[in-house]
């Protein structure tokens, strides 16, 4: 997928996968993560989710990755965020109390920057690639994040013939597969989530499975 169609979107706001509210699951489990008040976070892919709010009220230092310069700028101004900005070599740096976004491509982005993160949260990210670069991707998170590094990653799962993404779906067997090399992985919950999501109702998509995985970047 070109970073134009992400664009398109952006700026035709068709944001289908931006949630209004806090994810509950972000709520639920990520307290099993057991981390430090002022641990920082990382939150690749990140738009303009209303999760980074979360994991800043709970004292965390938040560093995000946007392509979306849009995104970026509306997250801030609709938080009512006083942001300074700055120019950098292939990105532009997003910074308020408690917040930072990188604006830019993820793939450019630089390890030294997250240096000092802990922890890592995708509800979105993932699922936002298909196949054929999804393993990319996560070879990216586990190369931008330090060993040790505890997250929390939500999927979906569903027929994929049945319904063109994104969001894609990420079986349980991928992410066993393909995750396992950087991280330890443990499943800590999965929920049929058909009837709350009308879209894949309409769509006649015939199961939907949420799941929900703390990792370890190993190493």
């Amino acid at each position: 997928m070109q970073p134009s169609f992400w664009h398109e979107k952006w700026n035709t706001q068709q944001i289908g996968f931006h949630l209004s509210a806090v994810n509950p699951l972000l709520i639920q489990f990520w307290p099993q993560l057991a981390l430090d008040t002022g641990a920082q976070v990382f939150v690749p892919l990140c738009g303009k989710s209303l999760d980074m709010c979360f994991l800043a009220e709970q004292g965390h230092e938040v560093v995000g990755c946007e392509l979306n310069a849009l995104a970026v700028k509306q997250f801030f101004q609709e938080q009512n965020l006083p942001v300074t900005i700055t120019a950098q070599d292939q990105h532009t740096q997003f910074s308020a109390e408690q917040v930072t976004i990188y604006q830019g491509d993820f793939f450019t982005l630089d390890a030294a920057k997250l240096a000092g993160t802990c922890a890592f949260y995708d509800r979105a990210a993932l699922i936002a690639w298909p196949e054929d670069l999804r393993l990319a991707y996560a070879k990216q998170l586990a190369k931008l994040i330090p060993a040790g590094s505890v997250g929390l990653l939500i999927t979906l799962d569903y027929p994929q013939a049945e319904l063109n993404g994104p969001p894609f779906s990420v079986p349980k067997a991928w992410v066993n597969t393909h995750l396992a090399a950087d991280f330890d992985i443990e499943c800590l919950a999965s929920a049929d989530v058909l009837n709350d999501n009308p879209r894949f109702v309409k769509k006649q998509v015939s199961s939907l499975t949420e799941s929900v995985y703390k990792l370890r970047r190993k190493g």
